[in-house]
């Protein structure tokens, strides 16, 4: 293992915004997210895979008033959305190193309000759909978790995926679609997003891949 991953790995240990195995916030922070880490009362808004922390990052800038978490198993990755959280101040941001398969553990019922799935492994392979961050098997798995009327988003530049997840969801009765773009960039919505980018979104942009969007809640 290189300099700079020891490095990385170390710092996510002292950094308090990293909740991680090894910690003792990490075995008792299901459904304690407010009072152990955030200490208020704000709406807790979660992003699966978000790597370095782009978007969990970007968008607390925007909205001091949520509370955003960033689920990586990663830890060189989420230690760059650590670092910078603290460097600027943002104390309503948190990374929680796990595998998202392990989601349940540290989140209670209805603890969150808003989930993002950003940019995932597509997984193309038929053998592979319930390793699809929007297979029936997730679903499962974030229900229980989600506020009544809390809001799930998905952003993509896969189509095949993304066409995956929107005929499973239209055949769901206990599912609200209630937007969706295969453009995102040329519809309205793009302006909710303040122009934040995950690593990936800017670099299938600038292969003039289109991005796809969904918004939907459980019934």
């Amino acid at each position: 293992m290189g300099r700079n991953k020891l490095a990385r790995f170390k710092a996510n240990e002292e950094n308090r915004n990293v909740v991680q195995e090894g910690k003792e916030i990490f075995e008792k922070i299901k459904g304690n997210w407010n009072k152990e880490q955030f200490q208020n009362d704000h709406p807790i808004v979660v992003e699966l895979a978000c790597g370095r922390g782009e978007f969990t990052v970007g968008f607390a800038r925007h909205y001091r008033e949520r509370n955003f978490i960033g689920v990586d198993i990663k830890g060189s990755r989420i230690w760059k959305g650590s670092t910078i959280a603290i460097s600027e101040g943002l104390e309503n941001v948190a990374f929680l190193r796990t595998q998202i398969e392990h989601l349940d553990k540290f989140f209670s019922e209805g603890e969150i309000s808003e989930l993002w799935i950003t940019f995932p492994d597509p997984r193309p392979r038929d053998g592979d759909e319930k390793k699809r961050l929007t297979s029936p098997r997730f679903l499962e798995l974030y229900k229980p978790m989600i506020k009544k009327d809390g809001i799930i988003n998905f952003k993509t530049d896969n189509t095949g995926l993304f066409d995956y997840t929107l005929e499973l969801l239209k055949e769901r009765e206990d599912i609200e679609i209630l937007e969706f773009t295969h453009d995102f960039y040329s519809s309205e919505m793009r302006d909710e997003h303040h122009g934040i980018k995950t690593r990936y979104e800017a670099m299938f942009s600038a292969k003039g891949e289109k991005i796809k969007y969904l918004k939907f809640k459980f019934n």
